[in-house]
């Protein structure tokens, strides 16, 4: 069955094979872990906090991150994309709602953090669930306009997952683009470099350094950075001129950031870290909680 449909252009059948366990590898491993810290967040009391339901929420668009790189996996073992071009525009939309949602939440999460460690003041639920909400509503937003005709949705090189289709780079799709990185990843980035470094500056004062304020961003950039050249080489010059392998490397590298945020924003966090080990082993741990002023 699988031998009845060709290649696509520039894969072999080890490219393929590959590329498809790389994306199955990451689904499956990001989902479960993303899935213990939803259910960590619903079933320990202590780890319910509004901090930590940012955590919550982008361990939530990481699990749809997951469940698209999934489909796109099962879809590489077959060697073609079996959900027809409706399929293919859901897809995408689903990819990139998950995604730019999952921006925002890391923005939100360094957003947050400044504030517990550098104004001492802290988030309350209704300022919690209201930006949660805002982020999955502009996420969405962003993510439908190229079902209206503002950009489109259309095959990733392999053939086997759909995104934003960067290939043509006219005028739709720069007029697109352009505001919507602006809204969706340049503010994010600033948000995240700007507050982590008031909080690196704040733990130089005290000498008592809580984590590496620097790995957030770095990790950041490592997953969607190249997507982002990739989308503004596309603007200038002609995307096919990059090999369909080179042009792989960027969804595989995004699709690692549900794996690396559980390791930072969930794990890296003593209260949340302390719930997920009650979850699993049923043993509780103590975690001092931060004084601060509410806001």
């Amino acid at each position: 069955m699988v031998s009845s449909y060709p290649l696509p252009e520039g894969f072999s059948e080890f490219d393929v094979f590959s590329l498809g366990s790389c994306l199955l590898v990451e689904g499956l491993l990001g989902f479960l872990l993303n899935a213990v810290t939803v259910v960590s967040f619903l079933k320990v009391r202590e780890v319910r906090t509004p901090s930590n339901f940012l955590v919550f929420s982008l361990a939530l668009a990481d699990m749809g991150i997951c469940m698209n790189a999934t489909v796109a996996a099962f879809s590489s073992f077959l060697r073609y994309w079996p959900y027809g071009s409706e399929g293919c525009q859901t897809h995408g939309f689903h990819g990139f709602v998950t995604a730019l949602s999952s921006i925002h939440f890391i923005a939100a999460i360094a957003w947050d953090r400044y504030h517990q460690y550098c104004t001492r003041t802290k988030l309350q639920w209704n300022s919690a669930i209201t930006l949660a909400a805002f982020i999955w509503l502009f996420s969405a937003f962003w993510s439908a306009m190229p079902l209206l005709g503002w950009g489109e949705y259309d095959y990733e090189p392999l053939r086997t997952c759909c995104t934003l289709d960067y290939s043509k780079g006219d005028r739709n799709y720069v007029s697109y683009l352009i505001p919507m990185s602006t809204f969706n990843m340049a503010i994010q980035v600033f948000v995240v470099m700007s507050s982590y470094q008031a909080i690196a500056e704040k733990f130089k004062k005290t000498g008592n350094p809580k984590f590496n304020t620097s790995i957030p961003l770095k990790i950041m950039l490592f997953c969607w950075g190249p997507y982002g050249i990739l989308a503004f080489y596309a603007a200038v010059k002609d995307a096919n001129l990059v090999s369909p392998k080179l042009r792989m490397i960027a969804p595989i590298l995004a699709k690692t950031s549900p794996t690396f945020n559980v390791f930072l924003y969930a794990l890296g966090n003593e209260n949340y870290r302390g719930g997920i080990w009650q979850f699993l082993t049923g043993e509780k741990i103590n975690v001092p909680q931060i004084e601060n002023k509410s806001k």
